[in-house]
């Protein structure tokens, strides 16, 4: 068989189980074209995307402001590695800056790499900025927390799945209760060697909790008042996700009816990835202050991708379509109405025990244990009724559609999903 050639959806599935490691348990659908809020099978049947490659793909598959640029850009010179300048490099970074309200980026390509970046960042700055003893500095991390699964990562990870088999694991990490201020505060006074607060505004592998509307700026009140790194992991809820530009919202160009009711929380580190480049190309990053960021010099950290040509034109592109097409109000305003006729559905439903989110990150409770597979079930109906979500954590259902799509779009979507909850009413 030519590589080329077209397969079933069976053949590239069995393909992928005899020749590829099995680190993921897809859903059974084999995708081969993505546009806007669509995505069609091998076999050319459409679906509504309502997982957005968990949030990467924000402005919509395919999107041809960011193609185009990609096109242009790897037509012209893809890659130099960083030991010599590109001319694009320098624009992406005042313009990423500029942007989101930093004095310096440091370009990774990945989410895991970006929060392994901050991490470092954060130590070097404990040790020679705070004045910590070398090999001595701690961050403080969440319990059910996902920030990605290298080996530093999932040594603070509780998730067992990530963590069994893969020690010894790193230490210089205390797990807190997420969403709990006196964890936080009692942490932060009880040892003098905490380097910086590693914290997701939302947590989405978790199951989308959304914390209490003023812990973001009161934990960074805490981190200020002990001098302590607050350090936002936004790799999924930024770039427009929640209805503002960052879950965080520091220095943001939101509507402000976005922000009414919750204070602004400006990270002192920003991660971000995934729709930075729009799902197009694996593009990350760290942005911080010069107070913190200038701790690092030649020789510390690197990567040969990072910061490569294609990846700056890309991820200008990608912020312009966030910021021209206004897809955090979009996300906002369909968020709202998201959450509103599910809630009505909820009130005479016996499967689905609520809804939560903010914007367009949302996940639905099945009425079950969260070792059933009703939820894996449900998304499996949900597909053939042409829908693709998946499940988290066993008994959660997490909707994440691009934020390019339509109301008319996210209504159809609402009772696809409503008639097919129905079908599993007990």
């Amino acid at each position: 068989m030519a590589i080329l050639d077209q397969v079933t959806s069976q053949e590239a599935i069995e393909l992928e189980n005899k020749y590829g490691a099995h680190n993921y348990h897809p859903l059974p659908v084999v995708l081969a074209k993505g546009e806007g809020v669509h995505v069609w099978d091998v076999e050319g049947k459409q679906y509504y995307d309502f997982l957005s490659a968990y949030s990467a793909v924000n402005q919509g598959h395919c999107h041809p402001k960011i193609v185009n640029a990609m096109h242009k850009q790897v037509s012209t010179l893809a890659l130099t590695s960083r030991a010599f300048h590109n001319d694009m490099l320098g624009k992406y970074e005042k313009f990423a800056c500029e942007f989101f309200g930093f004095d310096k980026l440091l370009p990774m390509n990945t989410g895991a790499e970006a929060v392994e970046t901050a991490l470092k960042v954060c130590r070097k700055w404990a040790y020679e900025v705070k004045g910590i003893k070398e090999n001595e500095a701690e961050i403080i991390v969440c319990e059910n927390n996902f920030h990605g699964r290298t080996t530093t990562i999932i040594s603070f990870s509780n998730d067992p799945v990530a963590r069994k088999n893969f020690g010894p694991y790193t230490d210089g990490f205390i797990k807190i209760a997420y969403d709990n201020l006196d964890a936080l505060e009692n942490a932060l006074k009880s040892n003098p060697n905490v380097g910086g607060f590693l914290v997701e505004p939302i947590q989405g592998e978790a199951g989308v909790y959304v914390p209490a509307p003023d812990y973001l700026a009161k934990a960074k009140a805490l981190c200020a008042k002990y001098n302590v790194l607050f350090i936002a992991d936004e790799v999924q809820t930024g770039i427009a996700r929640t209805g503002r530009l960052l879950a965080t919202c520091g220095n943001c160009s939101c509507i402000d009816k976005n922000c009414s009711n919750e204070p602004e929380v400006k990270p002192d580190v920003l991660i971000l990835g995934k729709a930075l480049s729009g799902g197009a190309y694996p593009v990350s990053a760290v942005l911080a202050n010069n107070a913190i960021m200038n701790v690092i010099r030649p020789g510390n950290h690197g990567s040969t991708f990072g910061g490569n040509p294609v990846a700056a034109a890309v991820a200008m592109a990608a912020l312009e379509v966030v910021r021209d097409e206004k897809l955090a109000e979009n996300a906002y305003k369909l968020g709202e109405l998201f959450r509103s006729e599910i809630n009505k559905f909820i009130e005479t439903s016996s499967i689905v025990n609520l809804v939560r989110g903010k914007g367009l990150l949302n996940a639905i409770v099945i009425n079950d244990d969260e070792d059933s597979d009703t939820a894996w079930n449900i998304c499996l109906a949900l597909r053939d009724n042409g829908l693709l979500a998946k499940p988290t954590h066993g008994n959660i259902i997490r909707f994440a559609p691009p934020l390019v799509m339509t109301e008319t779009q996210l209504l159809d979507c609402v009772s696809i999903i409503i008639k097919t909850l129905k079908e599993f009413e007990k």
